[in-house]
């Protein structure tokens, strides 16, 4: 995978380089299946596991990117986006001249689902609420998350993706997490996490936002407003995200400066350079 710099207004574009540079656009009418990841496809082309990406992608505060692709699944990496954000590090992050449109929230939006819930209502920034109720040994957990603060790639991108050492089974004869190991998920025994130490003490609350932040990326804009989210997955994101998009007037186009990226001057050999990122 090639992550490469684009045009201001472009959005976040996936290239699959393997069939004639096929392009999916990272917007809610692409969203395919949805269950344990978040898939795009068009016109019958499919691009696998999103969502660390596009979130690293939001967190950072990158509006614009082409991703270049060989393959229908992304890279799992670390099981984070902490080898996104890294990269980005690296080469740097440029201010384009078009002042950055957002979504700004003038009225609260809710999808409910039996004791599932996400909602997002007016604020200023970029808030996210998240509790989660797992079973034994995660439990419940809550956590609150300030984008605009320029938090995200110390306190959300390093958390990692979990999973049941008990569902490992079921899981693989439906398919999925098929690369699935140690070095790339947090793996849950009956007493704790068997491929310790953790992270942070709320890892799994903590990676359930980064999962968030890159499914609503699907808006097409990052937003403005503050977003609460209870036990909900990616199913309830993106069908969120198509709820929020269909209700204009619950929302608003904005442009606001650009205040967290370098000054376009200040590293123009750098921002040329693509990220390179491989499993």
């Amino acid at each position: 995978m090639r992550l490469l710099p684009a045009a201001a207004g472009s959005g976040i574009v996936f290239r699959r380089t393997d069939l004639d540079n096929f392009e999916i656009p990272a917007i809610g009418r692409n969203v395919a299946k949805v269950s344990y990841a978040t898939s795009l496809m068009r016109q019958g082309v499919l691009i696998s596991t999103t969502e660390h990406l596009l979130s690293a992608l939001i967190g950072m505060g990158v509006d614009n990117a082409i991703v270049e692709l060989d393959n229908l699944e992304l890279p799992i990496l670390d099981g984070s986006a902490l080898p996104y954000v890294e990269a980005f590090e690296r080469v740097g992050i440029r201010t384009q001249r078009r002042r950055r449109e957002t979504i700004r929230v003038l009225r609260a939006v809710e999808v409910r689902e039996g004791n599932k819930f996400i909602g997002v209502y007016p604020g200023s920034g970029y808030r996210i609420s998240y509790a989660i109720d797992f079973p034994a040994p995660i439990g419940r957990q809550n956590t609150c998350v300030d984008l605009a603060a320029e938090t995200y790639g110390t306190a959300i991108a390093p958390a990692r993706t979990f999973g049941y050492m008990a569902d490992e089974k079921k899981l693989r004869d439906m398919g999925l997490i098929r690369g699935a190991s140690p070095e790339n998920a947090i793996i849950l025994g009956a007493r704790g996490p068997m491929n310790g130490p953790l992270r942070f003490n709320d890892e799994f609350v903590r990676h359930k936002v980064l999962d968030l932040i890159g499914d609503l990326a699907l808006a097409g804009r990052r937003l403005e407003g503050h977003v609460v989210a209870e036990r909900a997955g990616h199913a309830m994101h993106t069908a969120f995200v198509a709820r929020l998009l269909k209700d204009r007037s619950a929302w608003e186009l904005a442009h606001v400066p650009v205040e967290t990226a370098v000054e376009e001057d200040t590293q123009p050999a750098r921002t040329g350079v693509p990220a390179l990122v491989g499993a």
